[in-house]
């Protein structure tokens, strides 16, 4: 995942220092906000004098047209506009250089994106007010993130609002391509560290795995009673997630994979018609309950001695409440 750091979140270095200290750790984008204000550009111009690290523009006005020339002069590599400024629908000129973007609050429904989705390369998903800093994630952001991906699977995502280690963690397994990060850089000693939470390592969180889990209306499911050979493989063909989960009035019975399918095949290949779909299920499958932690998760994960791509989720009583995939993650990395 590609970090862009907000540069007016530090307020007290020179922004030519400020590129200096990001370029020294490599930052993959420099996240500049415009609210409605055009001499953001001259700040632009300048950060281009000592560096060559893509400008990651946000446009926040309600005529995002008085700056299309602006940027056809001082081009940058990325540039979204806040759709809740907009008076009516905008059309973007098809010279317009970079990737454009829209962005849109917490309260916008994803939809919203459909009509300027073939002329938009990606989503800005704001979890805070834009423009501001130092402000608190919205964990429903995570089902938005999934929402998104399921509307527009073609389209990059970016995050910006109270993205620290622990919240990039999560973006990074829900394969969020970048994240505007401003205060996490700046409110430690150096930016060094910070940025190496945010890009590789996994952290304790007290984030819920029911807060980002992918829920049963979005997962491949079948009941115990409605299990055939055929099922299970539309179910697993349907879903493209390379497994199925079996349940028996809400309780995970157990898991068939792609992996147990090449198995059985291989098991029955002199009478493929005498497959026995029940035989398919692992009834013991690695599953994590919905009230753990992200810390809980990775020690579950570091126990086991073969590479997860997926867990179910259940609660206290045992009913399957949703599933963990690792393959956006693996994508994004």
């Amino acid at each position: 995942m590609k970090i862009s750091a907000s540069i007016y979140s530090n307020k007290h270095q020179l922004l030519t220092d400020v590129v200096r200290e990001l370029d020294e750790h490599f930052i993959d984008l420099f996240h500049v906000d415009c609210n409605d204000d055009p001499n953001v550009f001259v700040d632009i111009e300048t950060i281009y004098q000592s560096s060559q690290t893509p400008v990651d523009l946000h446009i926040i006005s309600p005529k995002p047209e008085a700056y299309f020339e602006l940027l056809r002069k001082t081009p940058v590599s990325r540039v979204s506009f806040q759709l809740e400024q907009f008076g009516e629908k905008v059309q973007f000129p098809v010279d317009l250089p970079g990737q454009i973007g829209l962005a849109l609050m917490n309260d916008t429904p994803i939809d919203a994106f459909a009509p300027y989705a073939e002329r938009c390369n990606y989503v800005l998903l704001m979890t805070t007010t834009p423009g501001q800093s130092g402000g608190i994630f919205n964990k429903d952001t995570f089902r938005r993130i999934r929402q998104f991906r399921k509307l527009f699977p073609t389209h990059q995502i970016q995050v910006d609002g109270g993205v620290n280690a622990e919240v990039s963690f999560i973006l990074r397994n829900l394969g969020v391509e970048s994240a505007v990060v401003g205060s996490f850089l700046f409110q430690n000693k150096s930016v060094g560290p910070a940025l190496l939470h945010l890009k590789h390592e996994t952290v304790s969180s007290h984030y819920l795995i029911k807060d980002f889990m992918i829920e049963t209306s979005e997962l491949p499911i079948l009941d115990s009673k409605d299990l055939s050979f055929k099922s299970a493989l539309m179910a697993i063909d349907k879903y493209e997630m390379a497994f199925v989960l079996i349940t028996d009035n809400e309780k995970l019975k157990g898991i068939i994979s792609n992996a147990d399918v090449r198995k059985g095949l291989i098991r029955n290949f002199e009478n493929l018609n005498g497959i026995n779909a029940f035989d398919l299920v692992n009834s013991n499958p690695i599953v994590i309950q919905e009230d753990k932690t992200i810390d809980e998760l990775l020690h579950l994960i570091r126990g086991v001695k073969f590479p997860l791509q997926y867990i179910p989720v259940v609660n206290s009583d045992g009913d399957l409440t949703g599933a963990l995939t690792f393959t956006q993650m693996i994508k994004a990395e």
